[in-house]
């Protein structure tokens, strides 16, 4: 019957509740008090009946709070997040409206509406597609164009950091630590060399050729740099490096050439959130205590500039030194014959470490994760100094704090797909996290939190529900 009433008809109820109610209380409060009174002393039964309408309208008022809460605040709420995650994150899922029942015609016009944008959506889409389709061939002839070159090549920015990368090259990071889009290359090569072959090709113009050493002194590359043209960065050349991929193979390139144009030397607080490296983590546990349990699995990706980069992703099996409880095999399937021979926590964390340089590091209920590394930073020789962002907290600020926060409430919310294959593996953990922040990023965006800074400011205010899942 309520859901054929008005909203604004809805709302007058409240009120009218609560001046029925009022003036309820107030007469059996006075009524009691005429019962209680002693016509010597009236002053007792005055203040007994006050006391009386103090707490009869306190409890009123909390409980008409309670359904307005329930039946408007929070539907209000759940549906605005909705819509967002419609507009902003590409989610095609149908509308909530049972939720949002007692909101009169808010729901079903949002609901149209939100059609009527898929359905633009759709035909934008299309337009996209086939040219989307166009730069995918002409992507196709420069990969097999680079196939037949038989050199590792890369990109950088005029500040040194990687915009483009072929398997080839890949190949000549890998030998030095993991190759990752928007690093700088000072992480792999020595500075001095490196800076002195820039300098020379900023004054000629002209190719210069050099001798490059790994940063650990291991490796040395004779290399070619070459000028972009009217594009600002280099071309870097590795001429003798040894080709480990045959040359009728797929050479797949890893690219953003946005980032020939991304200053890089503002802090964290004041960045984009577009112009940020994101790396998306989580680990699998001997238990859930990580002052005395230990990790058996850590996966993570690189988000750039808003997008997962393929190709850029960690999964490592990790030797916790203690036997793995049953138990937990039984979830995420990792025993202990499969980390035998796998790395220790020390290597595996400078491994994550040196993947996540430069980066904000990013994970559901992070400070669960952060306590393992924390805990073994002094063994991996390394501090764990990076921005963090946690996924539960960026839920709780765009879908409100009385949500469920799980990954898979969040995934269902906003269409994310975690195959049960890949549940409860740090990899595939990892990989619906990030693609759920990639979805939240254009939301947090359009709420007015344009910077990292802006962000943090937010989550917070949310604080709490982390201190009650830890």
């Amino acid at each position: 019957m309520l859901t054929r009433l008005s909203l604004r008809l809805r709302i007058f109820l409240f009120f009218c509740l609560l001046a029925a109610g009022g003036i309820a209380i107030t007469v059996i409060a006075l009524w009691l008090g005429l019962q209680r009174a002693d016509p010597n002393d009236l002053t007792s039964a005055f203040v007994f009946s006050g006391l009386l309408i103090s707490f009869g309208l306190l409890g009123l008022v909390v409980g008409v709070w309670l359904l307005f809460d329930d039946n408007v605040a929070k539907p209000i709420e759940r549906l605005s997040a909705q819509l967002r995650a419609r507009a902003h994150a590409g989610v095609d899922t149908d509308l909530d409206l049972q939720a949002a029942r007692y909101l009169g015609d808010l729901a079903p016009a949002a609901a149209s509406l939100a059609e009527r944008l898929a359905s633009t959506a759709l035909s934008t889409a299309e337009a996209v597609a086939a040219e989307t389709a166009h730069l995918a061939s002409e992507k196709e002839r420069l990969t097999a164009l680079l196939s037949e070159i038989p050199v590792a090549m890369l990109l950088a920015g005029p500040n040194h950091q990687i915009v483009l990368y072929d398997a080839q090259a890949a190949e000549v990071l890998a030998q030095i630590a993991h190759p990752r889009l928007n690093a700088s290359l000072f992480d792999y090569l020595e500075r001095k060399p490196l800076l002195d072959a820039y300098e020379k090709l900023a004054k000629t113009g002209m190719d210069v050729y050099c001798t490059l050493a790994s940063v650990d002194g291991r490796q040395t590359y004779t290399a070619r740099m070459k000028p972009l043209g009217d594009a600002p960065g280099y071309m870097l050349i590795f001429e003798d490096s040894v080709a480990r991929i045959p040359p009728e193979a797929a050479r797949p390139l890893v690219y953003d050439f946005d980032l020939l144009d991304t200053p890089g030397d503002e802090a964290f607080e004041n960045r984009p959130l577009s112009q940020l490296c994101f790396v998306v983590f989580d680990t699998e546990t001997t238990g859930l205590l990580p002052h005395k349990d230990e990790i058996v699995q850590i996966g993570a990706v690189r988000v750039v500039k808003g997008r997962i980069v393929e190709g850029e992703r960690l999964d490592t099996l990790v030797n916790p030194g203690i036997p793995i409880p049953p138990a937990s095999t039984k979830v995420h399937k990792v025993s202990d014959r499969m980390v035998q021979d796998a790395p220790d926590i020390a290597q595996a964390g400078r491994m994550f470490h040196h993947f996540a340089r430069d980066a904000v590091i990013v994970a559901h209920n992070a400070p669960f994760d952060m306590a393992f590394l924390r805990r073994h930073a002094k063994r991996m020789e390394v501090t764990w100094d990076h921005p963090i962002l946690d996924t539960v907290l960026l839920s709780a600020v765009l879908f409100g704090a009385s949500e469920t926060h799980t990954l898979d409430a969040l995934c269902e919310r906003l269409g994310v797909e975690i195959p049960e294959t890949l549940r409860h593996t740090a990899l595939g953990d990892a990989v619906a996290t990030a693609e759920a922040l990639v979805r939240m990023l254009p939301m947090l965006a359009a709420r007015g939190m344009q910077t990292f800074g802006d962000v943090i400011v937010e989550t917070r205010k949310h604080g709490r529900l982390l201190e009650d899942l830890n």
